[in-house]
């Protein structure tokens, strides 16, 4: 909502995620005392980047993720993180039927090119080569592979200490999918080393398969750079400056029948393809409308040493502008449509900035940071950061000391939703009156935490 009527106004009452088997078989078997059964020891940036994909897995799908995975079990967790449609269609393996636990997954993984033999073997051991052929295909790959010349696929192999040939490893196709995935980072210069085509994959090793598969399906992590970055600035105001008012007509329909009922004072629209999905243990997100306060935001963390990633999440607040206040001016940025009552509906261009700290303890910090620097307490106040609230509004998903609890109140429509905060007391009669607003409309309620002063600002206070 547009919060800076805050200053002049009475407060609002509520505001407002090649195939398993190998397309291309390797023309190999490595004598028994050379097969290898286990991967060396990880290095400490591969463990950093598996974990880091572990945790958002289970953070966003749910998959805890087996030390020594099958390829059953590789082929349900792509096909979890992918989520896709499963035609009705004959079944196309000979080695499992419809009551198989590994059938949708396998099925729909067929029916998009991700698996391409009929046998699917789901019990057998996933091994490093069977994990890399389909994550190339679930990746969208495939093409740019298949476009690799031989002195290209040699070089990319090289990487991985694999002399093309001399060792003959591969079928030209199967040496061409690998090749790619080196040099798309699907597999990442950390696993150089520790690569070996017959070993068993690890957990780690298929968290980072999974991890680069939602990258290349733009379903991970969304962010524009990090607070140290040199041109995070420049990243940061471009963002801003390509962000429009976020129409969504259905949505804004339903919320705009609860502003006029007194249902809600106010709502925003977002859009949920630049929702930036960071690890909600280690993020927080701040919420808006002047780019000048964001860009002396990230320079305030970079002052006190306080690393994150960074995203600007587009925003339109709407909210109740009475006829008392005169006439509004409107622009690109800013618009009203008159209701019943005289009143308007204003819709205002405004952003969330998400950071995912590189600690707990910056995380923690954030709060001593703005309430120094970034909350108003007095008129005409001093050494603060432009634009500075008297009730700045940030908030985390997880439970953070000195925050308040309050509610969200959300529905969704396609990529775009509508939310609005409210205390926690309120939201089973928002939620209510939402539902026999749209009856078909699934509304989604939580509760999270929020920093002091907006929960004041909630409860009616002015400061």
């Amino acid at each position: 909502m547009k919060l800076f009527k805050r200053n002049l106004h009475k407060p609002l009452k509520t505001l407002v995620l090649s195939s398993l088997i190998l397309t291309a078989a390797p023309l190999y078997a490595l004598p028994a005392q050379a097969a290898i059964t286990s991967t060396q020891p990880s290095t400490t940036a591969q463990l950093t980047l598996a974990n880091e994909y572990k945790q958002y897995v289970q953070d966003q799908y749910g998959l805890t993720l087996s030390e020594a995975a099958t390829r059953g079990e590789f082929v349900n967790a792509v096909s979890r993180i992918l989520q896709l449609e499963l035609q009705d269609k004959a079944n196309p393996f000979t080695d499992i039927q419809k009551d198989s636990p590994y059938y949708k997954a396998a099925n729909a993984l067929y029916q998009h090119g991700i698996l391409t033999r009929t046998t699917l073997e789901a019990t057998e051991s996933l091994t490093q080569l069977d994990a890399t052929f389909i994550a190339l295909k679930a990746s969208n790959l495939k093409e740019l592979a298949y476009t690799y010349p031989e002195v290209k696929v040699r070089a990319a192999l090289k990487k991985l200490h694999i002399d093309y040939d001399q060792t003959n490893l591969f079928t030209k196709q199967a040496a061409q999918e690998v090749a790619a995935a080196v040099d798309t980072g699907l597999i990442p210069s950390d696993l150089y080393d520790t690569f070996n085509p017959e070993a068993q994959a690890s957990s780690d090793f298929t968290a980072v398969l999974l991890g680069k598969i939602l990258t290349f399906n733009g379903n991970y992590k969304h962010d524009i750079g990090n607070v140290f970055d040199k041109d995070i600035f420049k990243h940061v105001y471009e963002a801003y400056k390509t962000e429009d008012l976020i129409s969504a007509p259905e949505l804004r329909t339903i919320f705009d029948t609860a502003l006029k009922q007194n249902l809600v004072t106010g709502y925003n629209l977002k859009d949920a393809r630049y929702n930036a999905n960071f690890n909600p243990k280690l993020s927080l997100t701040y919420g808006h409308s002047d780019i000048t306060h964001a860009i002396q935001l990230v320079g305030l963390l970079r002052s006190e040493n306080i690393n994150a990633k960074v995203q600007l999440e587009p925003k339109t607040s709407a909210f109740i502008y009475l006829k008392e206040w005169g006439e509004p001016t409107q622009s690109d940025d800013y618009q009203v449509v008159q209701i019943e009552n005289g009143n308007y509906i204003a819709y205002a261009k405004e952003y969330d900035i998400a950071f995912e700290f590189d600690t707990v303890e910056q995380k923690d910090k954030f709060q001593n940071v703005i309430a120094s620097y970034a909350k108003k307490n007095e008129e005409n106040q001093k050494g603060l950061i432009a634009a500075s609230w008297w009730q700045p509004l940030y908030y985390s998903l997880t439970k953070q000391q000195d925050y308040q609890v309050i509610a969200n109140n959300k529905i969704s429509k396609g990529h775009y939703y509508a939310q609005s905060f409210s205390q926690e007391k309120q939201a089973a009669a928002v939620t209510a009156g939402l539902k026999k607003i749209s009856p078909k409309s699934q509304v989604d309620s939580y509760t999270f935490w929020v920093d002091e002063p907006f929960y004041r600002y909630l409860s009616g206070e002015y400061k």
